[in-house]
């Protein structure tokens, strides 16, 4: 990326976008590998962008996204994904601003994820931004976390659902 602002290149992803946005995501899926987590399947990530209520692509040509849906009447993060070679430039942040000013404009008051707990640039990034964990499952969530356990992602690692009350 060639700005000083993270945040000066993110835009509304297009369709002809995805297949790179998708690449970014098993790129960046490839660090858990490090710390013994994965490999992960293929959750349909594809098809998921084409359905979601938006997509922010950062960078030209992108090297980070977000997606977001909307989730038991707030917004949700399903996806952030910075290619490794990118990360700690605050490009991951200025994604996450950048869901949540959506959400804000949409008239939603939360924006929620499931992330892994302890991975540092999981959870406890989640938890710098003002995500908190959360005790009580909406329905929306509760389904997210049982699909999880299904997969088997409990067993790479404790995941968990984060809220950030706008």
């Amino acid at each position: 990326m060639s700005t000083t602002r993270a945040d000066s290149l993110i835009r509304v992803a297009t369709p002809e976008q995805y297949q790179r946005l998708r690449e970014i995501e098993l790129e960046s899926d490839k660090m858990f590998a490090g710390i013994g987590i994965g490999p992960f399947q293929d959750d349909g990530s594809l098809e998921s962008l084409a359905t979601a209520a938006v997509v922010f692509a950062a960078g030209e040509p992108p090297v980070g996204f977000v997606s977001v849906e909307v989730l038991d009447g707030s917004a949700h993060i399903r996806q952030l994904s910075v290619l490794p070679p990118m990360q700690r430039r605050g490009i991951g942040r200025a994604l996450v601003a950048a869901a949540c000013d959506w959400a804000r404009a949409q008239g939603y008051r939360a924006v929620s994820l499931t992330t892994f707990r302890d991975v540092p640039w999981n959870g406890p990034f989640y938890n710098k931004l003002g995500f908190f964990e959360l005790q009580e499952l909406t329905p929306g969530l509760a389904a997210i976390r049982q699909h999880e356990r299904d997969i088997g992602d409990d067993a790479l690692g404790a995941r968990i659902a984060m809220r950030l009350e706008l």
